[in-house]
Order: structure tokens, then sequence, then C-alpha cells
């Protein structure tokens, strides 16, 4: 039945592995109609695939079963609590199978739902035969047999069929992460595929929700504001109104904070065209979502928009391209990094003889890096009058063998290295696999999705026609740069915060006052993020404004060494790149300082 009051949803999950305490603190502290739990990422999904591949009994984030569910059923249960988790991964129905035992052993009576359909795993050959290509790069679908995963992002329409059909906990497999929220609000609210701008609402919702307590002041750009009381940080919950709009809170007398800057920085996390964020259910633009401070530790989000949704799903496939490895080491002393650099060129060059002379193919990647000295981004360390440095030394090779040669080589050659060579803990890593991340799209009519709820099938509808929107770009008011007169760092400017996704690197910027926004568009162009960032970029960069939340987002294509597990780099998924682009300077007036 359709509901006029509001809906509250807590986010407890960002990602497998987070800490499980967050669904207890919710039930405890908040009062929350439904808990969801987003797990998946890319490289979680290679990972469930292998485990599934060793037992077919695996596969599926068994944490949730066991840490989330298993202490918190009968708080659940009493307190009429629905639970939303894509916790299912590539095995929902095994996953399912442990929570319906957890459920009778715990003398209760809970339906649980399964939504599967996402796993197109089967039809690897077949991609392969038409000449799929990648939706970024244009590459070729990866030989089959080295596919760990494919699977489609489904969206919310399945899950409010699930709990329309009287599940009480839904289990989903691969599913755009914001649709566990979104498809409570569908239930709830009784919202169709014609309400585009409720949509885009419920889905920026969830995308607030999405990563736990990054919208409560984790991962913030002013952290001091959060570091006294993080170990108890609250995690978020969304009250949503039936027109789409929420407020965004935490559990009273725990810690973290809820501000405008928190939840702006979470809401551009990981975005692209923020007028263009394509999801199965609705195409979002939140250019002109507005960021209020309504009290203390709660913030209102309106003003999401909703235009057409694509008429595919967007399929992610991984694949094994070969193995990587690396080694951290630590030279002190005085010449600290030549040090360094002298060693990781004697390692890399007795590596790559053994393995000419064990006949083996030659590095596919090097990947040499060194932290701590003035050359790395201005940072420094100092021990009295000595210098210490980190140095990192890793490689990609097509066989496990190969990458061994050099993990020996990085400790084998260590006495005849140069004085001060430490290492922090003994043994030898281990090669791992490189897995890619393979997108592209795939007709809906061509993915066919099953709901059951206690192993009964429910009917899901079949969407009506839905019309076509569009929006304009916005614009700002032109300014004079003449009139700057001072210059100040774009940390006193504004808030920022960045992501990935597959090779490209996000960048969201916002303005501390509306004031200051025309003068950091003015300053921070695609030319300023591209040099700054050219040392690692090889592709484009593109800039989006964002006037409803004083905001600009830049999309960095290309910029992360395959991004991922695939990656080489200190940070293969760009989470500090905001700190980075933050030290630049912004020309601005003198007397917007003083305001």
């Amino acid at each position: 039945m359709t509901q006029d009051r509001s809906l509250r949803i807590g986010g407890c999950s960002g990602f497998w592995g987070e800490s499980p305490h967050a669904a207890r603190q919710l039930l405890e502290r908040s009062n929350v109609d439904v808990l969801v739990f987003d797990y998946l990422a890319e490289v979680t999904m290679s990972i469930m695939a292998r485990a599934r591949a060793s037992d077919p009994k695996l596969g599926f984030a068994q944490d949730f079963v066991t840490e989330v569910l298993k202490p918190n059923l009968p708080a659940i249960a009493s307190q009429r609590v629905k639970v939303i988790a894509n916790a299912g991964g590539v095995n929902p129905g095994c996953c399912a199978e442990l929570v319906r035992e957890l459920i009778v052993n715990a003398g209760l009576e809970l339906k649980v739902a399964v939504v599967s359909g996402d796993d197109l795993l089967n039809r690897a050959n077949d991609f392969a035969e038409f000449d799929v290509k990648e939706m970024f790069s244009s590459e070729d679908f990866p030989e089959p047999n080295c596919v760990a995963s494919i699977n489609a992002y489904l969206g919310a329409f399945p899950i409010a069929a699930a709990l329309a059909a009287g599940a009480d906990i839904v289990i989903t497999g691969r599913c755009v992460d914001s649709a566990v929220t979104l498809g409570a609000c569908i239930h709830h609210f009784g919202w169709d595929h014609t309400d585009l701008d409720e949509l885009a609402g419920g889905s920026l919702a969830g995308h607030v929700l999405e990563c736990s307590t990054q919208a409560t002041g984790g991962n913030f750009t002013d952290w001091q504001q959060v570091a006294d009381n993080m170990a108890d940080i609250g995690s978020p919950v969304a009250e949503i109104s039936a027109d789409g709009s929420f407020d965004v809170s935490k559990p009273q007398d725990t810690g973290g904070i809820v501000t405008v800057g928190t939840v702006s920085e979470q809401m551009l996390y990981e975005i692209g065209d923020p007028q263009a964020y394509v999801l199965p259910d609705v195409t979002c633009d939140f250019s002109e979502a507005r960021i209020e401070q309504i009290d203390t530790d709660r913030v209102r989000v309106s003003g999401a928009r909703g235009a057409t949704p694509p008429s595919h799903y967007k399929v992610s496939a991984t694949y094994a391209d070969g193995f990587r490895g690396g080694q951290l080491l630590f030279f002190y002393g005085d010449d600290a990094s030549q040090k360094a650099q002298a060693y990781a060129d004697a390692v890399v060059t007795r590596s790559k003889q053994c393995l000419q002379a064990a006949g083996f193919e030659p590095f596919s990647e090097i990947c040499i890096e060194t932290f701590g000295d003035e050359s790395h981004y201005g940072a420094s360390r100092r021990v009295s009058d000595s210098r210490e440095i980190t140095l990192k030394v890793a490689a990609k090779h097509p066989r496990k063998e190969g990458i061994a040669i050099l993990l020996a080589e990085t400790i084998g050659m260590g006495l005849g290295a140069p004085p001060g060579l430490a290492l922090f803990q003994g043994g030898r890593p281990r090669p791992s696999p490189v897995v890619r991340l393979f997108s592209f799209l795939v007709p809906k009519n061509e993915v066919v999705i099953d709901v059951t709820v206690n192993d009964m099938p429910v009917e899901l509808p079949v969407p009506g026609p839905v019309p076509t929107r569009s929006f304009e770009r916005p614009s700002l008011p032109v300014i004079d740069p003449r009139e700057a007169n001072a210059k100040v760092r774009l940390f006193e400017l504004a808030w920022g915060r960045s992501g990935d996704k597959g090779n490209n690197a996000n960048i969201g910027i916002i303005a501390r006052k509306p004031e200051f926004l025309p003068w950091i568009w003015n300053a921070i162009t695609e030319e300023c993020v591209a040099e700054r960032f050219s040392h690692f970029l090889e592709g484009p960069v593109e800039r989006f404004l964002m006037p409803g939340s004083n905001a600009i987002n830049f999309l960095l294509h290309d910029v992360l060494g395959g991004g991922g597990i695939a990656s080489l780099r200190n940070d293969p998924q760009g989470k500090g790149y905001s700190q980075l682009l933050l030290d630049e300077e912004v020309p601005i007036p003198d007397s917007l300082l003083e305001c």
C-alpha cells in the first residue's frame, strides 16, 4: 500500500569488508524503517566468482549472514525493519538459503526474497562471437576462458516487487549501488516508471547512503572536525519524502558530523556528467540539486531531476590479464632517495636477466615509486638531518613465475644494497592475478530478471512508455578577473572529494560559499587540472557545473593506470586526487575573503 509518511532508511555498508557495527547502531539508536547494504564493486565480483568456482556454495558476502544478520535478527523482526542487500554477489540463492536457516534456528517468521538474472557469465562465448566492444575504449571482448564474471547492473523495480510480495529481507546479485534504497522508496511511495523526478531523488538518497559513513564525516576534507570521535562515527540515515526530497542525519550521540560539506562531497563521489548520471530506472540530473543545513547534524537535499532511462543495461565483465606483484622497502640516512633509486634499478636489471635466462616474456609494466622525498608531491620526512624513504618496486607479467622472480630479487639482493635498507616485516609477497574491467551495454529485453519470495516466483510489472526529457546546461555570471587582488589555496575556498570509475577518476570541488564558485570556475579549468595530473593523465579532462550545490565536477579519462587491482599505482582508485587539486591557487578579490 502506498504511504504518504516519510521513509527512514539507514545506510549500513559501503564495501565488502566494512565493519559490521552499523546495523546494531541503527537498530538501537535510530528508529529506521529499512536497512540497506552495498557490498559490491567490480573487483569484488571477480573475487566472489573465483570463490564460487572453487565451491558452488560460495560467491557471496558471508559476513552479511554471520556478522550482520545472525546477531541482529531478533531486533530486525521485533522492530519490523526491512533489510535490502546486494550481498548475494554471484550466488544470491545460496546466500538466501543460509539466511533462511538463521531465521528458522532463531524461531522467527521472516520472508526472504532473491533478485537474480544479472549473472550473464554463461553468455561469454556469445559476447565474444558477436564482437562486443568495450564501451569506453572500444577494445575487443576478452577471451571467454579468461573471464571471471559478467554481471548486468539491475535496477530498483525488482526489489520493490519483492517487498510488495511480502519480503522482509531482499538479497540481490549485482544491481546499481543506489537501487537498494530506491527499491524501498518505490514500494513505500508507489512511484512508477514515469515519476522521473521522484526516482532521481530516491536515487540521490541511495547515492548518499551507499558509501556508509562517507556522508557523516568519513574522508571529509575538514577531517579535523571528526578526528576526536571517529571511533564512534554515526551511520547515515535518509528520511525520504514522497516528492523525492530527503533529510540526511545520523543517530544521536554518535561521532562524525552531517553538514553541507559532508553530504555535498558524497553527492559528487564517483560521478561523471552530473546531468547524465545514468541508472537503469532513470537518468539523473544532479546539477541543480540543493543541499541546505537545517539543523545540527541534519541536512536537506532537494531538486534532483529525472530524465528518460536508458534502453540498455550496463554490464561489467572482469577477466584475468596476467599477474602483478610488488614490495615496499625503506631506506634511511644520507642520500636515501638516491640509494632507493639505485637499488630499484639494480633489482629490475637482475630480474630482467632472470626472465631472459628462463625464456620468459619481458615485464609488461614496471612501476618504481619513492615516497617521502621532495620530488613526490612535495612531501618530505626527516629523522634529524637524515632522510627516510619508502621505495615501491612493482611489475606486471603474463606469468605468475615472472612476478615471482621480481619478488625474489627485491629481497634477494639485500646484502648487495646501499646502506640503510630496512624491512618492516619478514616474508615475501606473492604474485596476484591482474583483474581487468570490461564494460559494455546489453538491451534490457535480453536480460531475464527473476524474483522469488521464499522460493515462490513473483511477477514483475511491465513498464509503460516514459516521457522524453532533457535539460539545458547551467551557467554562471561572468566575472572580471582583473578584480582579483589576492591568491589563496583552493582548500581555503572549497571542499573536495575524488574517486574512480574503471580507469577514469572524478574530482568534485564544492565551494564553501556561493560567492567563491565563479572565481573557482574561472581559475580551475580543464587545462589547469590536466597540468596538475600530467604525470598520470593519458586522456582528456571534462568539467561540469553544478550551481545548485555550488560545485564543479571534473572527469579525468585514462588516469589510473588501469584502475583497481589492474593498476600498479600507489592510489589506483584516485581517492587522494582531490587533496592534490586543493593545493592549487585561486585568484580572488580579497573583499570576498572577509565576508
